[in-house]
């Protein structure tokens, strides 16, 4: 069984998610390299940064170097994990989607990530379904409404779902958000 890791994972690309997701349990942002500038991108963050933690692992090579200083910016207590040039290496392309999952496990345990070891789901899609979250016409509008509140952004019910749990959400603040969404309608 993999383990399931706290914080957020930071990547460059979509391959590496791929290799992160065979090593271990864990959401991940992708930056899409320097994409990150990018309107909203840095706020992406910035939420998983105060809700759980992040943990920068980019390239062994000058982009990821860089892109890694430029988030350190903005996030200046971010964990770091790191593989060796070597680990990243395949066929002369370098980069962590070619690492195996071992040295990704062996970069974030380096790097102190925490694991979770009991993790305890909150919410369920009947949740969602009774506050109109999901499979009702307003669904969407209220998703973006309570993402907002709870600064965890717009994301399908599935992802919601996930983001509610994964942040870590207690149903007090959901209820308070609810509240208050519900208060503004009026």
């Amino acid at each position: 069984m993999k383990k399931k890791i706290k914080e957020v994972i930071v990547v460059e690309g979509r391959d590496d998610i791929s290799a992160v997701k065979a090593a271990v349990d864990a959401e991940i942002i992708q930056t899409n390299g320097f994409a990150i500038r990018k309107k909203g991108n840095i706020e992406k963050l910035r939420v998983a940064y105060e809700n759980k933690g992040i943990i920068v692992l980019t390239d062994p090579d000058f982009v990821g170097a860089e892109l890694r200083k430029y988030i350190l910016k903005f996030f200046p207590e971010a964990k770091q994990a790191y593989i060796s040039r070597k680990e990243g290496s395949k066929d002369g392309d370098v980069g962590v989607e070619n690492a195996t999952p071992e040295a990704i496990i062996k970069a974030l345990e380096n790097a102190k990530c925490e694991v979770v070891q009991n993790s305890e789901t909150t919410f369920s899609m009947n949740i969602l379904m009774d506050y109109k979250l999901s499979g009702a016409p307003e669904s969407k509008d209220l998703r973006e409404k309570l993402g907002t509140e709870l600064r965890i952004g717009y994301s399908n019910a599935k992802q919601f779902l996930s983001k509610l749990n994964r942040y870590g959400i207690t149903m007090e603040e959901f209820l308070n958000a609810m509240d208050k969404i519900e208060k503004t309608k009026d």
